[in-house]
Order: structure tokens, then C-alpha cells, then sequence
């Protein structure tokens, strides 16, 4: 009995220091340290450099749209309200998103927004992202920082049948994130908050086809930016800005005319087998050949930047601010 205990705490040991090990980079992602090695892979659309525009903080405190002080107040900082117009706008974009996802065949979900502790460490926030996440310690649940986690888990723990492959989701969730560390002018206005809605892919592919998949992912998510008339670059990203889970990653910004600056909405990332394997995530390639599949997830998109560079993009002299084309039938007006 007492060698039984000693091998299990040995297999757990072991165990916690293989989960501490990171993903493999795939062998086309740049090499390099900090995000200034990240290369532009693509850009769309031409920045908008008229100092005539106001920060999206500006035109929300203007009209009342935002209101940060009662969300300090109800909640604390990171925390708005979205009032009138703008919260017509972000329901838009959501419906919007979801919409398109699914012309692409991906199948809607509607997820649980808290996990267990199994469900975070299958996709890799556990160990890499636990000090982010808000934890609810009494019940043991932790609130999703995205809607990969309870959506990649959804196949947790199953064998696919190769039919079944590629498996395509498309998931809203709200998002909760610490963001501990983040200050000055990232955290301004809509900039980054703990709390914001977010439009989530997900994919469960065979391993051959996942970078082709990948491609397609980042394909639809600039798609998106393409009909809201937003400029954007696309971002492959090195080795050492790339994160602990992903072998490969594009992120997504946006141009924000107000703040003169590029604003992530989106990343798209292929983990290959890395999560699969942690959640026992496999499909049948034959009757007797049983793999690990590979998983992917990218935001299509993420609201709050989304929201302030339309703010920011469609805003006229005058102080109005016209509704993008592609919303319009959403919204039932011309202006917000």
C-alpha cells in the first residue's frame, strides 16, 4: 500500500510537469522574442489619418452610450454598461457574426458560461492562463476567459467517427478576464475590460487538412472586417509572442481612427493535437486505427474593439455616426 501512494504521487508529479510543457511551434512561424518580431502577413483597406476624429471614450461620453461610472459602481472597473444605440450595435454585430458563421456551415452553440477545473485544463488555460481567469472557489468553477473552453470541451473524453470530421461551431459567450498588469492608454474607454462579448469558432479537424483550416479560419474572420469597412492588418505571430498552447497564430487588428492605433479583434490559432490530447479528443481513422484529432478556435470577433473602431470609423463632422451598410437591416436606421 505505502508504494502505491509513493507511485501515485510520483505519476502526479510527473504528470503536472508534463502539463507545464508548451505547444510545438509550427515550422513556418517566424523565430523571435517580443511582439516586434511578429510579421504583417496581410492588410486590407487604408488607415484613416484625419485628426478631426474623436476617440470612441469621446463620442460614448458625449451621448451617454457607455457608462463606466455606474459599472464601477454596480461592479468595478472593466465593467461598463452599454446604453441605447451602442448596445443595439454590439447585439448587431453578434447576430451578425453568427449569422455569417453559419452560411459557412459552422452549427451554432449555446455553452455554459463557467467550467470545471478538467474543462480549463483540457484546452491549456490551466497551468498557462489560471492567474487571468476568475475562479469561484466555493463551487469550483471557473468563469470562461473565451468560448473555446467550454466549446472545444463539448467532445471531451470521445471517439469521432472520421464521417463526422471536420466539426465547425460557432458559439457568443460573454468573457471574463483579470487582465492584471494592463494599464495607461490599453485601458481606455473600450480598450480592454474584464467583462466583453465575444463571437467564437471552433474545429475539430484530422490532422492533414488542420493548416488548411487554419488558413480558412482567418479567411472568414478578415471577411467580417472586410464587409464592416474596417482597415486591418494581419499579424503571423513568432515564436515568443505566440502563447503556451498554439503551434501556429494570426491575430487580427483593426485600425482605430481615433486612437491612431492598431486594436486586436481577433486571433486565429491551429493547436494541432495539443488540446486533443489533454481532453482524450480522438476520431476512428479505421475500424481498428483510433488518432488524436487537431483543434482550432479564432475569434469571429471580439465586440468591445470592434464596437469603438466602428465608433471612431463611421462618425461624421456633425457628431453623428452612421450605421455600417451590413447592419443596417439589423438596427432598422441609418444612424446610431
Amino acid at each position: 500500500k505505502e508504494f502505491e501512494e509513493e507511485l501515485k504521487t510520483l505519476a502526479d508529479e510527473r504528470e503536472s510537469m508534463l502539463l507545464r510543457i508548451p505547444n510545438v511551434a509550427h515550422p513556418t512561424v517566424p523565430v523571435g522574442a517580443t511582439e516586434s518580431d511578429n510579421e504583417v502577413f496581410a492588410t486590407w483597406g487604408e488607415p484613416n489619418k484625419e485628426e478631426w476624429r474623436k476617440p470612441h471614450w469621446d463620442i460614448t461620453e458625449r451621448y451617454g452610450w457607455v457608462d463606466f461610472e455606474r459599472g464601477v459602481k454596480v461592479a468595478g472597473a472593466g465593467f461598463p454598461f452599454y446604453v441605447g444605440p451602442v448596445a443595439q450595435l454590439q447585439r448587431a454585430l453578434i447576430n451578425y457574426f453568427i449569422n455569417e458563421a453559419g452560411k459557412t456551415g459552422y452549427t451554432e452553440l449555446q455553452a455554459p458560461y463557467f467550467v470545471n477545473e478538467d474543462s480549463a485544463r483540457g484546452t491549456g488555460q490551466i497551468p498557462d492562463k489560471e492567474d487571468m481567469m476568475y475562479v469561484i472557489p466555493r463551487d469550483e468553477f471557473f468563469a470562461i476567459p473565451t468560448a473555446e473552453v467550454p466549446v472545444t470541451n463539448f467532445h471531451r473524453d470521445e471517439i469521432l467517427a472520421e464521417s463526422e470530421l471536420p466539426v465547425k461551431y460557432v458559439c457568443y459567450t460573454p468573457c471574463w478576464r483579470r487582465e492584471a498588469g494592463s494599464y495607461g492608454k490599453d485601458v481606455r474607454g473600450l480598450n480592454r475590460l474584464h467583462q466583453f462579448d465575444k463571437v467564437e469558432l471552433v474545429k475539430i479537424v484530422k490532422p492533414e487538412t488542420s493548416y488548411d483550416e487554419l488558413e480558412s479560419l482567418r479567411e472568414h474572420s478578415e471577411k467580417l472586417l472586410q464587409a464592416l469597412e474596417l482597415p486591418y492588418r494581419t499579424l503571423l505571430m513568432c515564436t515568443g509572442d505566440m502563447g503556451f498552447t498554439q503551434s501556429k497564430k494570426y491575430d487580427l487588428e483593426v485600425w482605430s481612427p481615433g486612437q491612431q492605433r492598431w486594436l486586436e479583434v481577433s486571433s486565429c490559432s491551429n493547436f494541432e493535437s495539443f488540446q486533443a490530447r489533454r481532453m482524450q479528443l480522438r476520431y476512428r481513422k479505421d475500424e481498428k486505427k483510433i488518432e488524436m484529432t487537431h483543434t482550432l478556435n479564432g475569434s469571429a470577433l471580439a465586440l468591445p474593439r470592434v464596437v469603438s473602431a466602428i465608433l471612431e470609423a463611421y462618425q461624421e463632422e456633425n457628431g453623428k455616426v452612421r450605421v455600417p451598410e451590413v447592419l443596417k437591416g439589423f438596427i432598422g436606421r441609418d444612424y446610431l
